[in-house]
């Protein structure tokens, strides 16, 4: 406590000189005490009451009211905004289950639609079936007729040769009548048949059941084929190609799907991701779905690549980077001089399935999802050749599943032999 009474006596005295040297009249005694009771009381005093140090924020006042008790028209409120969910939320499960009974009832119709297609299939197939069973049943029938009326004629000559032999049996017991009976066999004798040439060719029509078998045979082939193909086509997915991008010798017809080599021009590009030095095409837009089938018509092409790339495919330069197949970003099947192969990563193996006519359209299935890709002799639904994620002793892993959209892609190869311009058409699906 000395110590204090000596801090506040030096405090007193300082104010005191400073006061007077600025003219002012020194602190009242008064106002001493209550600096001195401001001062010491939060020292001296033991008061525990709370100091509030500024009034609290409107929001914060807002808050706790909020976190107090609701009234009464709040929770009515409330009753009648859960009220209105509970009500959208039941009509929409009676949509959802309504929903669910109309897929099942349309699955139902499309499965009668099936049948009756089918069905309607299975009796031409039954009516054909019939058609060519009358026709061998109509051969038989006159191949017996001819060949009873043969059998009749050699049956009357038996009955002849029966006739002269008992005759002669008889002239041979009476010996008395030899000559008489002689006579008679001499003028009763029968000259021995041969048969006729026109017998060997009473038979079956061998070489038109063979021609019969044949047809049938290629008629299932094409018949699988086009089941196969049916399946393909649900996926079918319209493709146009991308004017602005194509390499500048290409000329992109007014809907997209036609593509000419208009020759070796060489003009600067126009735009930022056109090929400039390979001649390739990429489509318009990313394949549509997770499932997608296109066909390219290459008939009129004796150099070509199909395939797809990502939209990542280097545009620029003559390097791997901006060809079909010689990189990680596209994939193709590949017509050079001849050879049908197909390439991806820069590695190549000669395609499956490949026969002796030429090609007339590539079919391009893409399974985005699971990794797949397949081309086709869309003709005859042959696979040419099958990419997917699992190991291959040439592409080592394929893909490990696509990582960025795909764009069908054509490329117009140089042919040693063949004048240009190459054509290329991207088939209409729709309506087949």
């Amino acid at each position: 406590m000395a110590e204090k009474e000596v801090f506040f006596a030096e405090l007193e005295q300082s104010t005191k000189d400073l006061s007077a040297q600025c003219g002012l009249t020194a602190p009242s005694a008064d106002s001493h005490s209550v600096l001195q009771d401001r001062l010491s009381s939060p020292l001296d005093s033991n008061d525990e009451r709370t100091v509030q140090p500024f009034p609290r924020s409107p929001k914060l006042k807002k808050k706790m009211e909020n976190t107090g008790q609701p009234s009464q028209e709040q929770l009515s409120r409330r009753l009648e905004e859960l009220q209105a969910e509970r009500s959208k939320t039941e009509a929409h499960i009676q949509s959802l289950k309504k929903r669910r009974a109309d897929l099942s009832r349309s699955t139902e119709v499309m499965k009668q639609q099936v049948r009756e297609r089918f069905e309607s299939m299975q009796l031409v197939l039954k009516q054909d079936e019939q058609a060519v069973l009358d026709s061998l049943e109509l051969d038989l029938r006159q191949t017996r007729t001819r060949l009873d009326q043969v059998l009749k004629n050699w049956k009357e000559h038996q009955d002849q040769i029966a006739k002269n032999i008992n005759s002669t049996q008889r002239a041979l017991s009476e010996s008395g009548r030899r000559g008489e009976e002689e006579e008679k066999g001499q003028r009763g004798s029968l000259s021995p048949k041969k048969p006729d040439a026109s017998e060997a060719e009473i038979r079956l029509n061998g070489e038109r059941f063979e021609k019969l078998l044949k047809t049938l045979s290629c008629i299932s082939k094409q018949l699988k084929a086009q089941l196969q193909r049916k399946t393909l086509l649900m996926d079918s997915s319209p493709v146009m190609m991308d004017r602005q991008t194509s390499h500048s010798n290409i000329t992109v017809t007014s809907n997209g799907r036609g593509m000419f080599y208009s020759g070796p021009a060489h003009s600067a590009p126009e735009h930022l991701l056109q090929f400039d030095k390979v001649c390739c095409a990429l489509g318009a837009s990313p394949l549509p779905s997770p499932q997608s089938y296109w066909e390219v018509d290459v008939r009129c092409s004796s150099a070509w690549a199909v395939g797809v790339a990502y939209a990542s495919l280097e545009r620029k330069g003559r390097d791997k980077g901006a060809k079909l197949g010689r990189n990680r970003n596209s994939w193709c099947v590949e017509l050079r001089n001849g050879r049908l192969t197909a390439w991806h990563n820069d590695r190549h193996v000669a395609c499956q399935g490949v026969g002796q006519t030429m090609l007339v359209r590539v079919g391009v299935w893409v399974n985005y999802d699971k990794g797949q890709l397949v081309f086709y002799d869309a003709d005859h639904m042959v696979v040419l050749q099958r990419f997917s994620a699992a190991m291959t002793p040439v592409f080592d892993r394929a893909h490990h599943q696509f990582t960025e959209p795909l764009y069908p892609a054509v490329r117009f190869l140089k042919p040693e032999n063949q004048i240009w311009p190459n054509h290329l058409e991207l088939c209409h699906l729709i309506n087949q």
